[in-house]
């Protein structure tokens, strides 16, 4: 009889409506598609799309390897736009990242900031100087 208690409690625990470890409520994201809009600094002509293309190329990381995008990453280049879309899990952040490192190598990080401008897209913006001291730095 004691034995028969037993099963019933281990047969309470293992009901599906007691099982709390199985809720998936969002599905896994199959693919990330970020952009990065280049247009202000391309058409300024200090910043070379085709060549941020290729930094991204050998700079981004699959597996904890640079150059080893294969089929997983996707880097797109069109005219003012870079796409990068991704099947693995890839960071808005670490494209931010790189886009931040693109431009102190070629010294163009005291012009030009990233900003996120919606969900899945940066751009580079120059920062903003502000006109209203007049001359009132070169008294002193």
């Amino acid at each position: 009889d004691q034995e028969h208690n037993q099963i019933k409690v281990v047969s309470f625990f293992l009901t599906p409506g007691n099982c709390h470890a199985k809720k998936d409520k969002k599905p896994k994201k199959s693919t990330w598609k970020f952009n990065l809009d280049l247009t202000h600094p391309v058409e300024d002509g200090i910043f070379d799309s085709g060549n941020f293309e290729q930094f991204l190329r050998e700079k981004v990381k699959v597996n904890g390897k640079t150059g080893n995008l294969g089929n997983v990453v996707h880097i797109e280049h069109f005219k003012n736009k870079i796409v990068v879309v991704s099947e693995k899990q890839f960071s808005k952040r670490y494209l931010k990242y790189l886009t931040k490192k693109y431009l102190k190598k070629n010294n163009l990080r005291d012009w030009l900031r990233v900003v996120a401008s919606d969900k899945e897209t940066y751009e580079l913006r120059y920062f903003q100087i502000s006109q209203d001291e007049d001359g009132s730095e070169s008294e002193d």
